[in-house]
Parts: C-alpha cells; structure tokens; sequence
C-alpha cells in the first residue's frame, strides 16, 4: 500500500497517519519508520496501521498512552520510549498482544514486565550488523583524515590553496586496529578494516572469535601468495593491551575519535562540541537504505 493512501487524523489529540483504515486489527507504530516494506507487510495482513507524526521527537509514556488508546492490538516502539510496567499495562487493557521494538537492543524494554501481562517482545536482531560496521569505519576515516575539520575549514572561506602541511591526518594503511568486543558488529567492522587497509588486528573480548582469526589468518595468507606482507590477529586479555598497542585506539598520541552514541542520549557533554579532532553523528548507525533488489 502506497503512503499517497494514508488519512490524516488524531487520535486523542495525537496527530497519527493512517493505512489501511478497515483493518481488522490496530497497529500503532511510534515513529514514522523508512521504507515501505514494513508497511507493505502490515497492511498486507489486513492491519490497520496508525503512525504517529507527532514533531516530539522522543514521545513521553502519556503520549504513546493516548496512542495505544482503549483498543489496540500491537505497537511497534522506539528504542527511546521507556516499555515498562506503565506503558505494557496500557496496551494490555486495550487487548494488545505484541510489542516490537524497532532496534536491536531492547535495554528500553522491561521483558518480565510483558511477560507478566502475555505480551510476547520482538526485536531485530541481525540486520544492521554492516550498516553500523560501516559507520564505524567512515567515522574512523573521518576522524584520521581530519574531513570533518578541513569542512569547516573550507566552507569557512580559508582555503587560499594547496600547502603540504595543510590537515595531515593519519594513515591506516598498515597499521593496527583495536575492537573492545568481536561480536558481529566488531567482527565486520574488524573485516573492513583489515580488508580495506591491510591493518593488522588486536581484539579484546572474553570468549574468542575463532571464525574472525580464522578469516584473517586466511586473507594473510593471500596477501603473502600475492607478494604482500600478510596481516595479523591477536586476541589480548585486557582493554588495557588493546589501547596500548592498536594504532587506531583511544591512547594514541595523535587520538582523534568519532562517537555515534552518547551516554546520556539526547544529551550531549559540552566538551565534546570544542573538540576539532572528535567527529560527532547523531546516533545514525542504523540509519541505511537497503540494498536494490
């Protein structure tokens, strides 16, 4: 179903656009979502789809309450709404019986909470492995390569042309990256970076990764049948080991960083937006369009 179909309504004073408006059952999904595969699917199923366009870019639990309203049958939530006792309650007495959460993670979600209540919990696990590996690595990038500043720089009007010493960043080319954690997003983000810059890898986590030692091992080994030096893998017992000795890690002389993902989200530190060789996104790891099928 095309989004040119959709109605513009409220639903308790909640500005919401609806598909498939006969469905025989209720869906409320928090936030409008990218693509149109998801809503092809619901709508597919004879769901009535009802998404929130409220501008309130995190909704409060009184909000997604007024969503749910008295009758709804499942939600699709963000992963910054707080899914407890109070909101699973709410899409319990309006005869809900699902909840997906539209992330990974669930940290947001309190499970024994929909359990207690017969709610089962989706998730999507498995799907943005790569998207967020590669943000990692084009954040590296820009944060070694110094693109962020020289942006500024440029569009500043201070470019008068080329100087040797004009925004040397660092090369990767050769050098050692360090992952804290080689699970699946630490293992591709690892893979990309020893496959794209012939960089040697250091990792820390407390169960090995065999499959990734194993990968490395073998692309070393085409590197030396080509005539290259082959790259390495080694796996140390503490973060600590990683930082000394990663080129690419947060104790090195040079240290530049880029940070999807804030402690406090939304909030921000202050000292982070005064630094030049920190390149800051807004937690848009996931945000990707699929490929064309």
């Amino acid at each position: 179903m095309s989004r040119c179909f959709a109605t513009q309504s409220s639903c308790s004073g909640v500005p919401v656009e609806i598909h498939n408006e006969a469905g025989t059952k209720r869906v409320v999904v928090t936030k409008p979502l990218p693509g149109d595969r998801w809503l092809q699917i619901l709508t597919g199923a004879n769901l009535r789809v009802e998404v929130c366009t409220s501008p309130q870019t995190i909704l409060d639990n009184a909000t997604i309450k007024k969503l749910i309203g008295s009758k709804c049958d499942g939600v699709i939530g963000q992963l910054t709404e707080d899914w407890g006792s109070e909101l699973f309650e709410s899409l319990h007495s309006a005869g809900g019986v699902a909840y997906s959460n539209y992330a990974v993670g669930y940290n947001n979600v309190k499970v024994e909470e929909a359990t207690k209540r017969g709610i089962p919990v989706g998730n999507t696990p498995g799907v943005l492995t790569e998207t967020t590996a590669e943000l990692a690595a084009a954040l590296t990038l820009a944060a070694a390569r110094r693109v962020v500043e020289a942006d500024v720089f440029i569009r500043a009007g201070h470019y008068k042309g080329w100087l040797p010493d004009l925004f040397v960043g660092q090369l990767l080319q050769n050098k050692t990256v360090g992952i804290i954690g080689a699970g699946r997003i630490g293992a591709a983000y690892a893979r990309m970076m020893v496959e794209g810059h012939k960089m040697n890898l250091i990792y820390y986590d407390p169960y090995p990764n065999p499959k990734l030692e194993q990968y490395i091992k073998n692309y070393g080994e085409l590197l030396r049948h080509s005539g290259e030096p082959p790259v390495a893998c080694k796996r140390v017992e503490s973060v600590e080991e990683v930082l000394r000795e990663a080129d690419v890690s947060a104790s090195h002389p040079n240290a530049a960083a880029g940070l999807d993902v804030f402690e406090n989200e939304p909030a921000l530190h202050p000292d982070f937006l005064t630094l030049s060789n920190v390149v800051l996104t807004p937690h848009i790891a996931s945000a990707s369009e699929p490929p064309v099928s």
